[in-house]
């Protein structure tokens, strides 16, 4: 057997054009891993992060890149081989993964390849109700709305603020998710609607029907009013497009509500949350397989439906993050692997 794959790495920070398919090292597994043969990989922001070299991160705060890497931490496909110690997974089991993140930040996922190795406390068994593209687009995106929303499912200091971050009860809550339509926005409507929220959505005209299927109440067409001038006495905002504009969105909150910023570095907003009594919480998405493991009926029997935007073949990833620079995405793009 060949100790050589196809992957796609890259050996300097750039555009789409720097990703490269071509032979790498198949990996090894140790005794508590298993070695999947990837069927699909699901694209993220932070696989973007990485290519770029992090730009928009401050230096210190920039992880060391060791090239080549190879990007991409979603992963679903069949089990090829696994660890000695392995007692949960058989070979030819199909399963899903977001594979070692935040460890693996920097390129250490290697999820853009034909195999990767998983530690078996990251994998789930892959939700038989639904395909390997859609099980791959699944991973980062909704673990970390079922952690901001559901359960944080773990103990890790908090990098981005000192407090845990605590979830907050949906049933019969107002919630405002902006960027509803997006790859954590799509889940967070659906994760609230499942726990009994009423569900405004913002996102642009064109996904309007998309949300409404998906259970939006309301629907606030950012490109015609902005949503912080309409909507008042909110119980909670997930912003899932996060930065410093975060902020407006304090005015739509009752007082005592809670702001999830998904993306809170640059967040300008701290003095007048203090003022209106309002929390402001983020959290760290984490590998977590017992989470996927539960989320996987959800998603087999349709309580929780995954969009794709579209879908690529691994070789060509680079034209699958060109997609990704022109942003407007609705639900994930995908890699197919053959």
């Amino acid at each position: 057997m060949s100790n050589l794959m196809k992957a796609v790495q890259f050996y300097r920070f750039g555009g789409p054009d720097v990703l490269q398919y071509e032979d790498a090292p198949k990996p090894q597994i140790t005794a508590h891993d298993v070695l999947v043969r990837v069927h699909a990989a699901g694209l993220n922001p932070p696989d973007w992060y990485l290519r770029e070299g992090f730009k928009a991160l401050t230096p210190e705060w920039r992880p060391k890149v060791n090239f080549p890497a190879i990007p991409g931490t979603d992963i679903s496909g069949v089990v090829e081989a696994i660890g000695d110690d392995v007692t949960d997974f058989s070979v030819g089991d199909e399963v899903y993964s977001m594979v070692r993140f935040p460890s693996g930040l920097a390129g250490g996922s290697r999820g853009y390849a034909e195999y990767v190795a998983v530690s078996v406390s990251e994998i789930g068994h892959k939700p038989q109700g639904i395909d390997h593209i859609r099980a791959a687009a699944a991973p980062m995106s909704l673990l970390t709305a079922w952690q901001f929303l559901i359960d944080v499912g773990h103990d890790e200091a908090n990098p981005l603020q000192p407090p845990r971050h605590e979830p907050v009860s949906l049933e019969g809550k107002t919630l405002l998710v902006n960027g509803a339509a997006g790859g954590v926005g799509h889940f967070a409507l659906q994760l609230a609607k499942w726990k009994g929220a009423h569900v405004i959505a913002v996102a642009s005209g064109k996904n309007e029907a998309l949300l409404r299927d998906l259970g939006a109440d309301e629907f606030i067409d950012y490109t015609m009013q902005a949503p912080e001038d309409v909507v008042r006495d909110v119980d909670l905002v997930v912003d899932s497009v996060g930065g410093a504009k975060s902020g407006r969105f304090l005015r739509t909150l009752k007082r005592g509500g809670t702001l999830f910023p998904i993306f809170a570095l640059g967040f300008e907003g701290a003095d007048e949350a203090k003022k209106r009594d309002v929390i402001v919480s983020t959290t760290q998405v984490r590998s977590n397989g017992a989470q996927l493991k539960e989320i996987a009926p959800l998603l087999s029997d349709g309580t929780i439906k995954v969009v794709i935007d579209s879908a690529y073949p691994l070789e060509q990833a680079s034209a699958a993050h060109a997609r990704a620079e022109k942003g407007h995405i609705q639900g994930k793009i995908v890699l197919t692997v053959r």
